[in-house]
């Protein structure tokens, strides 16, 4: 089943790359590049162009506000919103690079960048950006993980934001144990024993153990292994003998110091489980912000994910979000003023303030809302410091979301179960990753 889901989805890369090279042959835009999905052109930079919001329902009121600004400030173009959901983005990029139907403008985060760009269906914006107000204002660091995600060193996307891992933990419980905050991976795992009691429900940490699970954690296994580098050569280090041991510790947590159903928890089971019971650490992101507030207000903090015991701080990289542009577009000169506004330092502080993550535009990260929210102002720190190290996550390997999400969640819960060891679930990863990584190098 695994290796079937595989094969359906490298057999939509290859028959969307074959009909990439026949539109090459027969049908070039006005820079002379095929498009997948149809010919395309600049455009007279006015009338109605097509955005996609690749999380549509939990942003688009922020975006509705953006786009009304934008049409006022250019009232020749008129921008129509489609709000696609998160978890159906992908899949319906994919059917609409083969089938049609690709909008102008569309959020593509760089977890899903390297399939897209894969199929030719990006506009690369390097020279766009060169000759743009907005060259020298988007964050270095954004732009790098962009750059590496696209597999071929150019930029496909602009990006708008940026999440990071967060500990966020209930300041009331840490204070009647008597307990530091857990800024280290030392102080997590002493607070996580110590605020637990089983007898009366009580659970140091919540563990995620469905969907979404593999992520959160390879932050765990680098977070404390202290390797800096997801490859080694041409060979992954997931299965390092210090990130098994690291995962090891990890998952010895479960049912010990977690409550058991944890097994089944998406993002969504943990943040509720946690808002609502005596639970002392959650690990998620900046985007549940507004579910402590409201649930916990004044009681909780969030923290980026522990240091080791010298300051230390690995983490594994988060997907920067941005905004692209497709090549089919045929009202390109219009779409790109929509992009540029987009991440300018109004909009895009106004975006990322709504959703509470880290600002690309470099003037947005210093407005005061992001010192008044700590755990951004924290996490815009950590993504910047200098003590930080960012293990780069190889999005750019077609195969990356099947290989971590679909073939290895399951095999997770066998590892919080008991029925895998975490040698054996690290070493099924590696394998999978080494073969990925050696067939896209035969390609590129």
């Amino acid at each position: 089943m695994k290796s079937s889901i595989r094969r359906s989805r490298r057999a939509a890369v290859a028959v969307a790359l074959g009909s990439v090279l026949a539109l090459t042959a027969t049908a070039c835009g006005d820079d002379g590049s095929g498009s997948a999905g149809g010919k395309g052109g600049e455009g007279s930079g006015k009338g109605t162009i097509t955005f996609w919001d690749n999380n549509g329902g939990v942003r688009t009121d922020v975006w509705k506000e953006i786009i009304a600004d934008f049409e006022k400030q250019n009232p020749d173009i008129k921008v129509k919103y489609v709000g696609v959901p998160a978890a159906s983005v992908q899949s319906k990029y994919d059917t609409a690079i083969q089938g049609g139907g690709l909008p102008d403008v569309g959020g593509v985060g760089t977890a899903m960048l390297a399939e897209i760009a894969a199929q030719g269906a990006l506009e690369p914006l390097d020279s766009r950006l060169a000759k743009s107000s907005l060259n020298g204002k988007l964050n270095e660091k954004f732009l790098d993980s962009v750059k590496s995600a696209g597999g071929d060193g150019k930029t496909y996307s602009v990006p708008t934001s940026a999440n990071n891992g967060t500990l966020w933990y209930r300041t009331d419980l840490f204070s009647a144990a008597k307990l530091d905050p857990p800024t280290t991976w030392t102080k997590f795992y002493e607070a996580a024993g110590k605020l637990t009691d089983q007898g009366k429900n009580r659970f140091g940490y919540t563990i995620r153990g469905g969907e979404g699970s593999i992520a959160q954690a390879l932050d765990a296994m680098y977070g404390q292994s202290g390797i800096t580098s997801f490859w080694n050569g041409d060979k992954t280090t997931v299965n390092d003998p210090e990130n098994v041991a690291a995962l090891e510790k990890y998952v010895g947590l479960y049912k010990k110091d977690t409550p058991s159903a944890d097994v089944n928890n998406d993002f969504t089971k943990m943040v509720a489980q946690w808002d609502s019971g005596t639970i002392g650490m959650l690990s998620h992101n900046l985007g549940s912000y507004a579910d402590h507030e409201k649930a916990l207000s004044g009681k909780f903090k969030g923290i980026p994910n522990p240091t080791l015991d010298d300051g230390t701080r690995v983490q594994v990289s988060n997907p920067v979000d941005g905004l692209a542009l497709f090549k089919s577009g045929k009202n390109k000169a219009a779409a790109w003023k929509f992009v540029e506004f987009a991440a300018s330092h109004e909009a895009n502080s106004k975006w990322n303030e709504s959703a509470g993550q880290v600002p690309a535009n470099n003037e947005a990260a210093q407005d005061a809302w992001v010192q008044a929210s700590e755990p951004t102002a924290l996490a815009a720190e950590a993504l910047n410091g200098a003590s930080t190290k960012i293990v780069q996550l190889p999005y750019y390997l077609p195969d990356w979301n099947t290989i971590s999400k679909a073939d290895n969640e399951p095999n997770f819960q066998k590892v919080l179960l008991g029925k895998m060891t975490a040698k054996e679930f690290l070493d099924t990863l590696a394998d999978q990753l080494d073969k990925a990584q050696a067939d896209w190098k035969a390609h590129h």
